[in-house]
C-alpha cells in the first residue's frame, strides 16, 4: 500500500505500527521491534519511535541541548556511543532522541526513541533499507511504500 506524504496532516498524527524495524549503529544491533510510533506529517516521511525496552540503552548517552516542535514539545538529545571512555570509543553525536515529556496530544511517545537514519549503519523496514530524509535536520525514513516530494528535498525548495 503507497502512501503519499502530500496526504499527512498537520498538525500531525501519530500511528502504531506492527512492521518489523531494525536499527544499526556503530556496527551494532541498537533496536529491533515490531513495536513503533510513526509521526506522520505534511511533506515529510514517517518518522519511527521506537519503545525504549526495544532500544540498547547501555549504547544511549544523554547529551547537552534540546530542541522544542510546536506539535510535540521539548527533544531531548543521545549520543550512540560503543566502548564509552574506552580506547576503541566510538560516538556517533545527537544520533537519537526522544520526548520525555510531549504535548498531550503526542503523549504516547513519552521516553520512545527516535533516530536519525543518515546517522546509522542502516535502519530497515520490513526488511527494506530506508532512504534518509533529506536535510540533516529532519529524520523522516522514505520507505517504496512513501511518495514525496519529501521536506528538506533540494530539489523541492518550495517545502519549506
Amino acid at each position: 500500500m503507497s502512501e503519499r506524504v502530500s496526504d499527512y496532516p498537520r498538525p500531525p498524527a501519530l500511528a502504531a505500527s506492527g512492521e518489523l524495524v531494525r536499527v544499526e549503529a556503530l556496527g551494532q544491533v541498537l533496536a529491533e521491534t515490531r513495536r513503533s510510533l510513526r509521526v506522520l506529517e505534511t511533506f515529510h516521511p514517517p518518522t519511527y519511535y521506537l519503545p525504549p525496552d526495544a532500544v540498547r540503552q547501555e549504547l544511549l548517552q544523554p547529551c547537552p541541548g534540546a530542541t522544542f516542535c510546536e506539535w510535540k514539545g521539548v527533544a531531548r538529545y543521545f549520543d550512540v556511543v560503543t566502548d564509552p571512555g574506552g580506547p576503541a570509543e566510538r560516538r556517533l553525536r545527537r544520533a537519537a532522541w526522544t520526548y520525555p515529556e510531549p504535548s498531550a496530544s503526542f503523549a504516547p511517545l513519552a521516553g520512545w526513541i527516535a533516530v536519525y537514519p543518515a546517522l546509522m549503519d542502516g535502519c530497515w523496514v520490513d526488511g527494506e533499507r530506508v532512504i534518509p530524509q533529506p536535510g540533516g535536520f529532519y529524520g523522516g525514513w522514505i520507505t517504496s511504500r512513501v511518495q514525496g516530494p519529501f521536506k528538506g528535498d533540494p530539489a523541492h525548495p518550495e517545502l519549506v
